[in-house]
């Protein structure tokens, strides 16, 4: 944490920095120096190199940061980039009140990839209970224009949540609804700075009284299907099933934060100043001392000590590895240090023993799967984009399906053979989570969960076949019904049984070897990997580095494109398909190299579609199906990898745009563009130029006069959109960047 500045434009009276025992701020510089930021940013690559970290999260702070200008700001955020990016990732972010956020600072937050929380305690009413001017003025206006900013499409990438602390004399579902109201990635609510010195206020009569405020938004929560991810509940029920925790106020994670002072002195957590005077401060500065040795310092030490370092009451407690002993500021009493349970003790028991009927939530391991880093977002538009980047693709892609199937659990606790499903899956998650990812990974999963999620008649039952495939992956004993649509049983990723046509559901009872089907009366048994009945259609696959490419021509959710799949395909069609595919993703290989560890990573199935009548060759690839790609049959194998590279372009362009707004959504114009005979909305010129920069590389890198025209043609065509979309002023600031990078690659080529 960076205190850019030690002033505040805001007069907040629950402020731990300014209304707390710890006065220090007083005796700072108000603005940080550009020779101090420099030592900072020093140490902190040094810290990153020395420990080969693979990211480092620095959050700009204060007082107010705004305060530095949009200038200080510029110049600070580059320095922090100069020194740390060619180390590692810099993952950086800014806290603020927002009352000073102008378009101006916004495109400085933009251009260096800052991501912005902003606090805000609910409706104007319980908004100005404390975030005041000091003339008394009200802020909330302020706060919500500063909001309104963040959520326009060229500064959305800049968004990353509201922080809120909780007012009992607030209503709580008030409070939520307008926090909702703005749109937010994410939602914190903190428990009020206070410990056994100056304990929190408390109604009289009311034992638990901020787990009911919280309890009350939980509920309400669940009820809408949790349409945002709020840290502190998200945390509880990661903990309860043994995940991590997202915040320090709760679980047993490691301290990994440390504060650096305006004048270049190094602080524990802030949160510390409402405990006493100097209860931060280490005697440690940046021009003296590396960060090893502030993180050596005795009290952050205690914190990065797990379960050890609680005291007694703690380590006995049933919800330790829930609660964590609550947040360490909390924990203060004179006489006794930090060695107590939290003052909010009582509070955070009734919240974890309240939350623990909610429906068990599948652990995500979000890499911050809500954004794609600057990075990332560059090397990706040059065309090829590297193995990292495509691994970011996927994490991102399986984070979302991991939300949608959360967001789906109220449905499923609704509907017997979903719930069953849903807690098969949840206790898979622990026992063998390869077996879960891999299921997850499946394009089409993700295609049923969207549309159950957008329609009243989505299947939510299918949820049991997820959670069986998943058991029999890992040879799980589980015993479960299951649906059946026409008499056919579907694993996602293993394939499909043909049972009985009147039946509408079966029981699956998962083997070592494999799994039995008990319907009307038959016992149908299927061995995985061997020779089973003639009813079972296992899906096929292409052995590529390493994984497994699916031909998918049984799965009942691959039906999502313009054109018509194929049926199951026959022996000799199978064999023709897997040896081609095979042969294609060697010429990838060797002919493209760049693309390959995109198409390797990120293809994971090839649906077959008719052929067509003309013989044209077809194909596509959809939104909701991320990781397939449908096919025509194509006349060889040189076809076949052109096709396949063009088609994980849309692939990766999907997944960019699932979490990146790159052009502006609401902008209506078309383009006329020399591949389509009908004029083309923003997004599909983008689809097609960024497909085609790709078709015009593999072209670029193959011999004959044929190869020649057909590089010239794509080349033409992508340098002819690349100037229209930059023409046209649709493109947000992130898209801008995009597009041009896609320029810088089609420029540097002979």
């Amino acid at each position: 944490m960076l205190k850019l500045t030690s002033r505040c434009d805001l007069a907040c009276d629950h402020c731990y920095v300014y209304q707390h025992p710890d006065q220090s701020w007083r005796r700072q510089p108000k603005v940080m120096t550009a020779s101090t930021l420099r030592a900072a940013a020093r140490r902190i690559a040094e810290h990153a190199a020395a420990h080969r970290l693979d990211t480092v999260r620095v959050v700009l702070h204060g007082g107010e940061p705004l305060l530095a200008g949009a200038a200080g700001l510029d110049a600070a955020a580059a320095e922090l980039r100069r020194q740390i990016d060619p180390v590692t990732r810099l993952d950086l972010r800014m806290q603020t009140n927002g009352v000073l956020l102008t378009p101006q600072v916004c495109d400085v937050l933009v251009a260096h990839d800052v991501k912005v929380g902003v606090s805000l305690d609910g409706d104007l009413a319980a908004n100005d209970r404390h975030r005041r001017h000091a003339n008394g003025a009200s802020s909330h206006a302020a706060v919500r224009r500063a909001l309104a900013l963040l959520r326009r499409p060229e500064y959305r990438a800049s968004y990353a949540g509201i922080l809120c602390t909780i007012d009992l004399d607030n209503d709580p579902v008030r409070v939520y609804e307008a926090l909702l109201a703005e749109q937010p990635p994410h939602i914190d609510f903190l428990l009020p700075h206070a410990n056994w010195e100056r304990p929190p206020p408390r109604p009289d009569g009311v034992a638990t009284p901020y787990a009911d405020w919280l309890l009350a938004i939980h509920r309400r929560w669940l009820a809408d299907g949790r349409p945002v991810p709020i840290r502190l509940l998200e945390s509880l029920l990661s903990t309860a099933t043994g995940g991590t925790s997202r915040t320090e106020a709760v679980g047993l994670g490691f301290a990994d934060l440390v504060v650096i002072e305006t004048d270049g002195t190094f602080e524990q957590v802030d949160s510390l100043k409402s405990a006493y005077d100097g209860a931060a401060a280490t005697g440690l500065d940046v021009f003296r001392h590396d960060v090893d040795v502030a993180a050596a310092h005795p009290m952050i030490a205690i914190r990065q000590s797990g379960l050890a370092g609680l005291c007694a009451t703690c380590r006995d407690c049933p919800v330790v590895r829930q609660c964590g002993g609550g947040l360490f500021a909390h924990r203060y009493r004179a006489g006794a240090g930090f060695d107590n349970p939290s003052v909010y003790c009582a509070d955070l028991k009734e919240l974890i023993s309240a939350m623990a009927g909610t429906p068990a939530y599948v652990p995500v391991a979000r890499p911050d799967a809500d954004s794609l880093g600057r990075d990332v977002l560059d090397d990706l538009a040059a065309g090829p984009g590297g193995e990292e980047s495509a691994h970011q693709l996927a994490s991102v892609h399986l984070a979302m399906v991991r939300a949608l199937l959360v967001a789906l659990s109220p449905r499923a606790a609704d509907d017997p053979v979903a719930a069953a499903g849903w807690q098969l899956l949840v206790d898979l998650d622990v026992a063998a989570p390869d077996a879960v990812q891999a299921v997850l990974e499946h394009p089409f999963v993700r295609r049923w969960a969207q549309r159950c999620r957008d329609t009243a008649t989505g299947d939510v039952s299918y949820l049991a076949c997820v959670a069986a495939a998943a058991a029999i992956r890992a040879a799980v004993p589980a015993d479960l019904d299951v649906p059946l649509a026409d008499g056919v049983l579907p694993l996602p990723t293993l394939g499909a049984l043909t049972v009985a046509a009147d039946a509408r559901a079966a029981r699956l009872a998962v083997r070592d070897d494999g799994f039995d089907v008990h319907v009307a009366g038959r016992r149908h048994r299927v061995r995985i990997g061997a020779d089973g009945p003639a009813h079972w259609l296992p899906t096929r696959h292409v052995r590529v580095g390493g994984r497994d490419l699916l031909i998918e021509d049984t799965d009942p959710y691959r039906d999502c494109y313009q054109l018509p799949v194929a049926a199951r395909l026959g022996a000799a069609d199978a064999a023709r398909w897997t040896g081609q595919l095979d042969r294609a993703l060697r010429r990838v290989d060797t002919e493209t190299a760049g693309y390959a560890p995109g198409v390797r990573t990120l293809l994971r199935a090839v649906v077959p579609l008719r052929p067509d009548a003309g013989g044209a060759q077809r194909s596509a690839a959809a939104g909701a199906a991320f990781g397939a790609v449908a096919l025509a049959p194509a006349p060889d194998d040189a076809a076949l990898a052109v096709l396949l590279v063009h088609e994980v372009q849309h692939l990766k362009l999907n997944a960019v745009l699932d979490v990146c707004d790159l052009f502006d959504p609401h902008d209506e114009r078309r383009l006329t563009v020399p591949w389509r005979a009908d004029p083309r909305p923003v997004e599909g010129v983008l689809h097609g130029t960024y497909a085609h920069l790709a078709v015009a590389d593999v072209w670029r890198h193959r011999s004959g006069p044929v190869a020649a025209a057909e590089f010239r043609r794509y080349r033409d065509w992508t340098d002819g959109a690349l100037d229209a979309l930059l023409g046209l002023g649709a493109l947000t600031t992130a898209g801008d960047r995009f597009v041009r990078r896609m320029r810088d690659t089609l420029d540097s080529w002979p």
